[in-house]
């Protein structure tokens, strides 16, 4: 029988294929594909795992003092019977063989798998040794992290031919790391399901960027659906239905069908000029994370990168965090990738909702804070890690010799993180000139995220050449919603009055004086908002690649000289997302 049930749509499209679960762990469990001539390797490390785990688990045993009691000795022989049961790592090696998962992510699917079992057993002894599986499972993930670890990255080069048949692939999980999603990002999967997230969670952004469906928010999804479940993803109305019917599943295939003809006529526009109606140049970018993602800049039309998140260069590293030398060499190549078009750096935005695994001092001092977004990250990270910080500099400057390179410094909101900025940048450049490398001029500009930012700009024009408003952070800070937490995910609103006026003042006020201003934000990939952000007074767009032919459609057919008038009586409005429908449809021609 088919089950349907809903989440909140945050990338568009139809996609249908079998599911395929990361299960949550207490352990941080890296889920990646692992290529066929690491089978056996994977196979070696789960085997290793139980051993090193039944010789702790014997040792225990051995050492319990005389008088112990005997319920525990029993526990251990549970746990010791739990190890060796071939329910749990023989069928853990199934995973490896059939679907090339990593070790890790073989041993919690099969966790997955017998805790349902469990959880249907009607004994309540039965029923309660779910825990002790769990911590068995525990004491192995543990095990393997501090063995060698296999190499991640081989995700990228894997289709679904290289493991369990050509069933398309749908993931489903409770919520997806960052690092899991950058894993993810250029392998097998059609669609994404979540249990929980927002619209600007990192799961959503990535989706998109990947231009696949995807829904999150989806609750009970990672409980409900079960491994090699045949399931519909509907990006466009947030509806997952697992097992569908025949008549179901046809009626989507067909809507399949007609989105990849829509997509194929927006692709046609990739190398078409972006200039309204009335002659306005507008800049498309792109947003990237990784050098490799270039080249898909380039190949979906866009003058340039708008937004390199360097903070991926730094993600699911250890303590091995790339050095200059790495973080040089990247930067590199993405400014020769994008052949003379300009590359635009943050520097590294880390915290909040991207930590990283290495904890420095003060993170550690910080780790269990109430609201990590209001902690220390972006710019208050790096200015608290001052070698690290120039060291990143170094690298970004290194690699303006080769092309058209700018900085973007994150999370801004004081002038004496300006300031430290702009010494930590004067100091970079005088290590460079002793050490003989050569660097070019950039520009320097400022992530304009928080509500402080946008009403100091004018302070802050003096001290940099353009600004990018984030509007993902605008918002959150704003409207005091943490966009991670999916229970008030419904109050975060792009649309509100608040918002859509602090917007607009950024721009009108970085147009006046004559410098740069852009949005790298969700907004700017929205098509819902390209009129609105003309309107303003925006020239300068930066989103994702596969973004770019749906905004520059709409840019080809909007006419400034009738949005402008409008935008009054939006920016007057109490429901600006009506007025706005209202006043920009009826400016089409």
């Amino acid at each position: 029988m088919s089950i349907q049930f809903f989440g909140m749509p945050v990338s568009r499209g139809v996609a249908i294929g079998r599911a395929v679960l990361v299960a949550s762990s207490r352990v941080d469990v890296a889920h990646y594909f692992i290529a066929a001539e690491r089978v056996d390797d994977e196979i070696d490390r789960l085997r290793q795992a139980r051993d090193t785990v039944a010789t702790e688990l014997g040792t225990l045993q051995r050492d319990l003092p005389e008088d112990a009691p005997a319920e525990l000795s029993a526990l251990l022989d549970v746990h010791l019977m739990l190890v060796h049961d071939e329910t749990l790592t023989g069928a853990a090696k199934s995973w490896v063989i059939d679907r090339h998962y990593n070790a890790e992510w073989a041993l919690s699917a099969q966790l997955e798998v017998l805790a349902r079992q469990f959880d249907e057993m009607e004994d309540d002894y039965l029923r309660e040794r779910k825990a002790d599986l769990e911590q068995v499972v525990e004491r192995m993930l543990r095990a393997m992290s501090r063995g060698p670890a296999g190499p991640a990255e081989q995700s990228a080069t894997l289709s679904p031919r290289d493991f369990a048949g050509e069933d398309p692939l749908v993931l489903v999980a409770n919520d997806i790391a960052p690092a899991d999603m950058m894993r993810f990002k250029h392998s097998v999967f059609t669609g994404f399901i979540t249990d929980v997230g927002g619209r600007t969670s990192h799961t959503a952004i990535v989706a998109r960027s990947m231009d696949i469906p995807a829904v999150v928010g989806a609750r009970e999804a990672s409980r409900l659906v079960r491994p090699d479940d045949w399931i519909v993803v509907d990006g466009d109305a947030g509806i997952v239905i697992v097992d569908p019917s025949p008549i179901v599943l046809e009626e989507y295939r067909f809507r399949q069908r007609q989105s990849e003809l829509e997509r194929a006529r927006l692709h046609r526009l990739r190398h078409t000029p972006s200039v309204t109606l009335d002659g306005q140049h507008v800049e498309l970018l792109a947003n990237i994370e990784q050098p490799s993602d270039a080249a898909g800049a380039l190949e979906a039309g866009a003058v340039g990168v708008g937004l390199f998140r360097s903070e991926f260069l730094f993600m699911s590293r250890g303590d091995d965090l790339p050095g200059e030398e790495e973080q040089f060499e990247a930067y590199r190549d993405a400014v020769l990738a994008m052949r003379g078009l300009p590359v635009t750096i943050r520097t590294v935005d880390v915290g909040a909702d991207k930590p990283l695994e290495r904890m420095t001092v003060q993170e550690l001092r910080h780790e269990h804070v109430l609201n990590p977004a209001l902690g220390l990250r972006a710019i208050r990270w790096s200015l608290s890690e001052p070698g690290m910080f120039r060291q990143q500099l170094r690298a970004i400057l290194r690699a303006s010799a080769y092309g058209r390179v700018r900085i973007l410094i994150p999370m801004v909101a004081h002038l004496s993180e300006v300031k430290l900025t702009l010494e930590a940048l004067e100091r970079a450049r005088r290590q460079l000139d002793e050490a003989g490398h050569a660097y070019s001029q950039v520009d320097l500009g400022a992530m304009v995220e928080v509500p402080a930012a946008a009403l100091s700009l004018g302070q802050f024009l003096r001290y940099f050449d353009f600004v990018s408003i984030g509007t993902n952070d605008l918002i959150q800070y704003t409207l005091a919603i943490d966009r991670a937490d999916d229970a008030v995910s419904h109050l975060y609103d792009p649309w509100h009055p608040a918002v859509v006026g602090l917007i607009a003042g950024v721009i009108q006020r970085a147009n006046a004086v004559g410098k740069g201003v852009s949005v790298c934000g969700e907004m700017a990939g929205d098509p819902a908002f390209t009129e609105l952000l003309l309107a303003m007074g925006l020239r300068s767009f930066s989103m994702h690649p596969a973004q770019i032919s749906s905004i520059k459609q709409r840019i080809l057919r909007a006419d400034t000289r009738r949005l402008a008038p409008a935008l009054e009586r939006v920016l007057a409005a109490e429901n600006p997302q009506l007025e706005a429908t209202r006043a920009f449809t009826s400016t089409l021609p």
